[in-house]
Parts: C-alpha cells; structure tokens; sequence
C-alpha cells in the first residue's frame, strides 16, 4: 500500500512510461492527486487504482477517449463492454477470415503454378474495406455475414463507378432530400408523397440492385431508422419518417395496381408484374416477399378475386 508517490515510482510500480503518465494528465485522463511547488506530480492510492482500472481498460481494447467517459460514468459500464466484446468477436472473425484466406492461396498453389496476384489483389481490397468498416455505424447493424456482403458491395460499387459517377449519385441523392424537406407538410400518402417515395427508389435500387436489396433494406430501417448515419446523408428522424411512409405508399400504389388488374389481365402478365415488384421491393429476400403475399391477404382493399390469385400462387 502506498500513500503517495511520483510520477517515476508510480512508472516503475504499474510498467506504464513517464511519457505516458504525463499524457494521460494532459488530456485529463489521469491528473495527479498532488503537485509539488516544484511541479513534481505527486499520485495517492486512489490515482494507482484509477490507473490499474485505465491499463485493464486498454487491455481489452478501448480508446482512451472511451476509457475517460467510462471512468467519470460507472453507470453505463456493462454496456459499453457488451459491445466492446462484440467488437472484439468481430476483429478475431476478421483475423481468422484473413488467416483462411492465406490458406486457401497456399493450397491452390502448391504445384508451383504461378500466383494470381490479381485474384489475390482484390481479395485484399474486400478485407481492407471490412477493416475500414470496423468502426463507422453500419458495423453496429449487419451480422457478421451481412458486414463482409456489404465489403463486397462496396468495393463493387467502387470498380464500377466513376468519380463523375458517384458525384451525380450524391447531388441527385441530397436533392431529393432536400426536395422531401420542401414537402414536409404534404401528406406522404399524398401524391407528392408516392411521387418522391418512388424517386428515392429509383434512384437507390439503381446503387444497391436485386443482389444487395436486403442491405439497402436494413441498413433503412436498423440505420436511419434507428438514428444513425443521419448526418452524413442529410437526413433527419423527421424526414426519415416521412419518407418511410412516402415509400410504403409508394409500393401499395404499385401493389394494388397489379391486383386490380385479376381478371382482365393474363395470368402470365400479372405474375411477371407481381415478381418485378417484389424484386424491386426485397431483392432475393424471401421471407419478405412471403410476408408481401400475407399482409395482401389480410388487406380490405384488395378484392377477393385478387386474393384467390395470389393464392393460385403461393399454393402451387
């Protein structure tokens, strides 16, 4: 037990440098108890304790910004470690992800064949772009499988676009955001509203495409839905909101078109109709496309004629 110490005992007691004592003052971190009128820093027994608890901290990976906020607030604590043991889950799945990757190299190349660099260029790229996703917001919503298909998705969506390409998409994106704040007080069920609803899907499918629909689809509703990402895309709650129900309006309009139309339309006509719309909707989500077909079936303004259609459907 100690009573006080200074700055170069207290270094040799935890291992922690000198240098690095004097940051952790300088950011606030971890002030001495003391101070001599020499300036020597002088520590007391709680200062140890508080320094063991930021080596314990850093141990288990936290930024010393995070440590800071953890130590003045005790409350919050499990919850930060929660979800600095999910992070921790995830950096370990990437290690062993790179690690198979190696692996897999080495055995298709054991007969001396000469390497595909390109082949092992781009699988690079995919593991550099899920480490630059370690951190932004998207890594909170996606499954570990769903994170490395969104690593994909960019990196496609990079090799195939220009630079004159992606700056388009980004004006006519913060246009139609502006354009739904323009419209704020109109009724998103309104015309106006299923008129943006289906320019915002128009112009997103055009990014995302049937293969990464179930993305876009998360990333909505667990993303900005739930707050994150706003500012980086100009949203806000409200104007998430509005277009939420502006694009499910959208898609009824188009539902309860094709559904009209039993009857006085071939068979054939209204189902590629039905699968077009639902691709456009879910991509190659299933289990939403069936939820489609059971909340239709349930729904006053769709004709029994028109529900015994899409019965014939799903019952086949």
């Amino acid at each position: 037990m100690i009573t006080r110490c200074y700055v170069k005992d207290l270094s040799k007691l935890t291992g922690v440098s000198v240098q690095t004592l004097h940051h952790y003052d300088r950011i606030g971190l971890l002030r001495p108890s003391g101070r001599l009128t020499n300036g020597y820093r002088v520590y007391s027994e709680k200062d140890l304790l508080k320094l063991q608890q930021i080596i314990a901290l850093k141990f288990f990976g936290f930024e010393l910004s995070r440590i800071k906020e953890l130590l003045a607030n005790n409350s919050g604590a499990l919850e930060h470690f929660l979800a600095q043991a999910q992070c921790l889950e995830r950096k370990a799945d990437t290690l062993l992800e790179a690690s198979r990757a190696l692996k897999k190299i080495i055995a298709e190349n054991t007969d001396n064949k000469s390497i595909s660099w390109e082949t092992i260029i781009k699988s690079i790229e995919v593991y550099r772009m899920k480490q630059q996703l370690e951190h932004p917001w998207v890594e909170e919503i996606f499954t570990h499988e769903e994170l490395k298909q969104y690593a994909t998705f960019e990196a496609e969506l990079k090799s195939r676009s220009t630079p004159v390409q992606k700056a388009n998409f980004e004006k006519n994106w913060f246009n139609l955001v502006e354009e739904i704040k323009d419209n704020l007080d109109q009724d998103p069920k309104s015309e106006v509203g299923i008129n943006l609803g289906e320019k915002c899907m128009l112009l997103i499918n055009g990014l995302y495409g049937k293969k990464y629909a179930h993305l876009r689809t998360k990333k909505f509703e667990k993303g900005f839905g739930e707050g994150k990402g706003l500012t980086e895309t100009g949203l806000t709650p409200e104007v998430v909101s509005w277009l939420e129900q502006a694009v499910d309006s959208y898609w009824r309009q188009r539902i309860y078109s094709i559904l009209a139309q039993v009857g006085t339309t071939s068979f054939e006509e209204l189902l590629i109709r039905w699968n077009n719309v639902l691709d456009d909707m879910y991509g190659e989500d299933s289990k939403r496309k069936t939820a489609v077909y059971q909340i239709a079936m349930h729904d006053d303004k769709i004709s029994q004629e028109a529900k015994n259609w899409l019965e014939s459907i799903y019952k086949c």
